[in-house]
């Protein structure tokens, strides 16, 4: 049974617990009361159990996207849009959809309380660090989805990273990266490869400057290649729905290298 199935069967959400157990359970019409939980029934539920974390996951992204979105104090239609393109990039069934809006909205209250969740959030992951920079990536597109990075905006991600350990350097960078991302075409006819606007935007995909070696660009482009690597960010416990999002990272990640060796006649 998958992680949303035991959502749906109700026990999951107990063994959750806590303020995303709560949260969860009003978005989707259950009752959890973590006190009322007999925790030995659900051992295989325990803290860094896979499908716990998926469920963390979804749960928390959801949630901060709403919270994100009111941060300037209205929703505008891009971010509206932008969290529905990834919906249904997720490909969510209607039953996880109607979810996924109302944690959305459960986000833009003015009592949603960031710090509990993020901190729940961080116990979940338990050390998983690039579980927790894809959610980093996945909210701040989201905020992003306007245009720009509003200054209540971006203290608000800069928050949410100091309590999973990033510094504010780390979270330059990865506002930079997706940036640079925001300027990548796939490419709709045929024969034509995916490429970004400017040569400096795949320098900044891949986090470095024109003047890295060709030994620090193949350096930059494996790490990354590992840290959004799909399958092993599912193993870790991304929500299988977000598959797809993980994929087209790689993709991006992918043509921004190819571009730098075609630039500089790498091997």
């Amino acid at each position: 049974m998958s992680w949303w199935g035991k959502i749906l069967g109700g026990s999951f959400g107990y063994m959750l617990g806590g303020p995303l157990g709560a949260l969860l359970g009003a978005a989707i019409g259950h009752k959890f009361d973590s006190g009322l939980t007999d925790f030995t029934r659900f051992d295989n539920l325990r803290a860094g159990n896979t499908e716990r974390i998926q469920t963390a996951f979804f749960t928390t992204s959801f949630l901060v996207m709403g919270h994100l979105a009111k941060a300037d104090g209205r929703v505008s239609e891009s971010e509206i849009a932008q969290v529905q393109f990834i919906m249904d990039q997720m490909q969510l069934t209607p039953d996880q959809k109607k979810a996924a809006i109302a944690l959305f909205n459960e986000g833009k209250a003015d009592n949603f309380d960031l710090h509990a969740v993020i901190g729940q959030f961080r116990r979940e992951c338990g050390r998983r660090r690039n579980l927790e920079q894809m959610f980093i990536e996945i909210i701040i597109t989201t905020a992003m989805a306007d245009g720009e990075l509003k200054d209540v905006e971006y203290e608000i991600l800069l928050s949410i990273c100091k309590q999973l350990g990033f510094s504010r350097i780390a979270l330059e960078k990865i506002i930079q990266m997706l940036q640079a991302q925001q300027h990548y075409s796939a490419g709709n006819r045929a024969g034509q490869k995916p490429h970004y606007n400017t040569i400096d935007d795949a320098y900044r995909v891949l986090g470095i400057d024109s003047s890295a070696t060709d030994s620090e660009v193949k350096k930059a482009y494996r790490k990354l290649m590992s840290q959004h690597h799909p399958d092993k960010l599912v193993a870790r416990g991304l929500p299988e729905e977000m598959l797809k999002i993980a994929t087209e990272k790689t993709q991006e990640i992918k043509a921004a290298y190819e571009q730098i060796k075609q630039e500089r006649k790498m091997k």
